[in-house]
């Protein structure tokens, strides 16, 4: 069951990152920017994934050192596939929020959409690297456009 739900969220999000990237004047895009849908929706299967954790045999995220480089190492070599899972649509959840608000922002500032495809995919695929990328691109852009 934790293969199949995971698959199920793991696709579903790259549906949505489409969305953001090729279709961002779609009404369903507009209303996935200004409402944080998808990252509420990540939230659940990250909820479902962190409960089987908690009563799963041998689960230590409570005993988990996360002061330091060695306990996150730790907690990383102790996973579960459920604990990866709720990892994983953690970064999801998290990425897409951001990727969403890009988008948002870039259409606030009137950012071409083609200047910001670069930093939506970063996003997707790099997290705070396209949030950077974006950050620059935009403070360029509004420098240049005054």
């Amino acid at each position: 069951m934790t293969t199949l739900i995971f698959s199920i969220f793991n696709s579903l999000i790259i549906f949505f990152w489409v969305l953001l990237i090729f279709f961002p004047k779609q009404r369903l895009t507009i209303n996935i920017i200004n409402y944080p849908y998808i990252p509420v929706l990540l939230s659940f299967g990250y909820i479902y994934f962190m409960f089987l954790t908690f009563n799963g045999e041998g689960s230590n995220i409570f005993e988990a050192d996360f002061s330091s480089l060695n306990g996150i190492l730790d907690l990383f070599l102790n996973a579960t596939p459920e604990s990866a899972a709720a990892g994983w649509l953690h970064y999801l959840a998290f990425d897409f929020w951001m990727g969403a608000w890009i988008l948002k922002n870039s259409k606030k500032i009137l950012i071409p959409h083609i200047f910001i495809i670069l930093p939506l995919l970063f996003t997707f695929m790099l997290g705070p690297v396209g949030v950077l990328t974006y950050v620059i691109l935009s403070k360029v852009y509004l420098l240049k456009n005054k």
